[in-house]
């Protein structure tokens, strides 16, 4: 076990709070450069994990599913919790061939060639939200404007009734990103049964009356021959709305917070400067929505001296492996022109998000919809952080824009 400073020791990364009453960016540089296999001690009846910081070694990690398995689930809540009850039927937390498997199938339907009316969509959506923001002058962009724009997309291609959609979100919001200090861990485990079940009752539907969604593809699909189960569909349902959801959503609403704060930033996005798919990969560094993935060790192993033993937990930080010196020059500079970019937001390897793609078109499209309709915006208010050990953001947004008549007259 590694030894650690008592000021390390202080932080517990399993708590939530940690991640609301804290910047840890100091912290995670001492990790990486004092103790990049970390022991985070167990904490009142909480089980110890191990916590990597290091780009590289969380590469490393990534590309072995040997030493390594992500089918004992694979973030902090359900590992700590005594496993995952998706392992091997959700793709996030399947291994090996079933997963490739799983793997081609959802990306069937969410390639490029097949989301091109979709990313039509999205633009159409996007630039409606942000001309209406505009023209009233403000709004909370958590909730008015990125709460309803990942929800929407993941929903039509899931083919989930639009008045069912602000009870998902309400939900999603619950289960992992929520700033309410009197919701539990019961609460989220709730909340995360009740999209279950919602699912359950749409995949009923879907099997008496299909149409052209991505539940009703999955009904048609198998792996060597075997139908998806309904458990199977819905597993990987509940995935795709939280991740289709959540890290979007908290993403853009990190961007507009940033670039208030960054008006020289701002200002090369406005005059195009920076080209879009550049910008998308540095916001996308800076927010590292999705703070951590995790992982168990079935075979005993080494890095940097430290005996991994089989079933340790080790914990894979995106949130500093994205600041890391060793990879990115100057990282605590938010510099919307960085190139290369090779940051770690969707994960690597075999687990890559396979949602990507689409999580990228609505940034972009927001990024487009900004630029052209506005000269600027000003945070107005607090933003309120949210409370979770996994994903990191905000739940609250105040903006005023500054309304670019010119943009304004268009027609889309």
């Amino acid at each position: 076990m590694t030894v650690s400073t008592p000021a390390l020791d202080t932080m517990d990364l399993g708590d939530p709070n940690t991640f609301a009453d804290h910047d840890l960016d100091a912290y995670w540089r001492t990790l990486r450069d004092t103790a990049p296999v970390h022991w985070n001690p167990p904490v009142d009846g909480r089980r110890g994990f191990w916590v990597l910081t290091r780009y590289d070694d969380i590469l490393a990690a990534y590309r072995d599913d040997v030493n390594l398995t992500s089918e004992r689930g694979n973030v902090l809540v359900t590992l700590l919790g005594g496993g995952d009850a998706g392992a091997g039927r959700m793709l996030a937390v399947t291994d090996g061939h079933r997963h490739h498997e799983l793997r081609k199938i959802l990306q069937r339907v969410l390639s490029p060639r097949v989301l091109s009316e979709v990313a039509a969509a999205v633009r159409v959506n996007t630039r409606q939200l942000i001309r209406e923001a505009v023209e009233t002058g403000g709004c909370d962009f958590a909730e008015q404007i990125a709460s309803r724009i990942p929800m929407t997309t993941i929903s039509n291609l899931l083919g989930v009734p639009e008045q069912d959609r602000d009870f998902l979100l309400a939900q999603t919001k619950t289960a992992l990103s929520t700033e309410d200090e009197d919701v539990d861990e019961l609460d989220s485990e709730m909340a995360r049964n009740e999209i279950l079940m919602y699912f359950m009752d749409i995949v009923e539907e879907r099997r008496e009356s299909p149409g052209d969604d991505v539940i009703s593809m999955l009904i048609g699909s198998s792996i060597d021959g075997v139908p998806l189960s309904d458990e199977d569909i819905v597993l990987n349902c509940y995935s795709l709305i939280i991740g289709g959801d959540e890290t979007s959503r908290l993403t853009m609403i990190d961007s507009v917070h940033t670039l208030a704060a960054q008006p020289e930033q701002w200002r090369r996005l406005k005059h195009g400067e920076v080209a879009i798919d550049t910008a998308v990969d540095e916001i996308l560094r800076w927010a590292s929505p999705t703070m951590h993935f995790g992982r168990s060790v079935v075979r005993e192993t080494e890095l940097h001296g430290v005996q991994l033993r089989p079933g340790e937990i080790v914990t894979l930080w995106h949130a500093s492996g994205n600041r890391d010196e060793r990879i990115f020059d100057r990282p605590g500079v938010f510099d919307l022109g960085r190139t290369p970019n090779k940051h770690m937001a969707f994960g690597y390897g075999p687990h890559f998000c396979v949602g990507s793609y689409l999580a990228k078109v609505e940034i972009s499209e927001l990024l487009m919809a900004l630029r052209d309709f506005t000269d600027g915006f000003e945070q107005t208010g607090e933003a309120l952080r949210i409370r979770s050990n996994f994903l990191t953001g905000f739940s609250t947004l105040p903006v005023r824009f500054r309304p670019d008549h010119r943009g304004l007259k268009e027609v889309d």
